[in-house]
């Protein structure tokens, strides 16, 4: 946990996830001010208007803050490199790709690189390429995922007992509960996406954090499973179309064009849940308010401790009776 607080320069060990184009300065700002590393999610956006973010963002807070690049789905890759390099970004996360081509450039200007593996063998190939920390996602987490779908329950504790670099669990955390776990299972931190939908400071529609309020435990659906592009999504008017259309068989062209981030905007900005997806985690069906990002983040850290204490003195009262 110490050792994710020092080479991130944070004070608690959480992280944004990356939110694509939907990504904003006033959520990722909020996110650093209250303690953790706030993260700009580049998406498919042009260098120009990931930049307007940064910017934006630097007149939020002086804090750091994090850049995420999906290099496997950005055009913009090596331009949202530079761009990281130039505005003297501290971490860079990389996801959706291979992170080798990329971790030396991004080292030799001192910045700091997570690296976002769903396996063991992704997270081997991450720690040998350089990444300074892994982001272990399990198939609980929201949007894009992997086909794999191993849960973060497994996973965790199957890459920590892996490699030396410092992990963090991501996907179903949410709350001190979560990040308990995710400390018991070895990881030294978490990254958090679909709780920070609901809060005051994201300035999203009122009607996706409604629906991440009021889902429950099976309100997610996958899409894309026939033609192996997951994404985990709420179910909404939108979604189950998609879902209706994949029954009747797609393409994986037609998927890729129900499913562009101009109808993740649709729903999540517009709230047009006719004509647009929301991304959820399965952590979703654990929320049920909108705190501010500090009250939530310092709730988080409040009920782990409790948490662990309260486990630990269990097992003092369980050895106590085997005496």
């Amino acid at each position: 946990m110490l050792r994710v607080c020092e080479i991130l320069q944070i004070i608690y060990p959480i992280v944004q996830g990356g939110m694509g184009n939907i990504s904003n300065a006033q959520l990722t700002a909020a996110v650093s001010e209250a303690g953790g590393l706030g993260t700009i999610g580049c998406g498919t956006m042009t260098s120009k208007e990931v930049e307007h973010i940064i910017l934006e963002t630097k007149e939020r807070t002086k804090k750091k803050f994090a850049l995420n690049i999906a290099i496997g789905v950005s055009p913009y890759t090596n331009e949202l490199i530079d761009l990281a390099i130039k505005h003297k970004i501290l971490v860079v996360s990389l996801s959706a790709g291979n992170p080798a081509p990329f971790i030396p450039k991004l080292h030799e200007h001192g910045i700091k690189v997570l690296a976002l593996v769903a396996s063991v063998k992704h997270a081997l190939k991450a720690e040998a390429a350089g990444a300074d920390i892994l982001v272990a996602e399990g198939f609980e987490a929201a949007g894009i995922n992997s086909h794999l779908e191993l849960t973060t329950f497994t996973l965790i504790p199957q890459i920590v007992a892996n490699v030396q670099v410092p992990v963090l669990a991501a996907g179903g955390i949410g709350d001190g509960k979560g990040l308990a776990a995710a400390f018991m299972l070895g990881a030294g931190g978490v990254q958090i996406g679909t709780r920070l939908i609901a809060t005051k400071e994201a300035p999203f529609h009122k009607m996706y954090k409604q629906s991440v309020v009021e889902a429950e435990d099976t309100s997610t659906v996958i899409l894309g499973r026939s033609i192996g592009r997951t994404r985990r999504v709420l179910t909404n008017a939108y979604a189950k179309k998609i879902k209706e259309r994949e029954k009747a068989g797609m393409t994986l062209d037609q998927y890729m064009n129900w499913t562009t981030e101009d109808q993740h905007i649709k729903g999540a900005i517009e709230g047009d849940m006719d004509n647009g997806f929301i991304n959820s985690g399965l952590i979703a069906g654990l929320i049920d308010d909108i705190p501010s990002v500090k009250e939530l983040l310092q709730s988080m850290i409040v009920e782990a401790e409790e948490r662990i204490q309260l486990t630990a003195d269990r097992f003092r009262e369980i050895r106590g009776r085997g005496k």
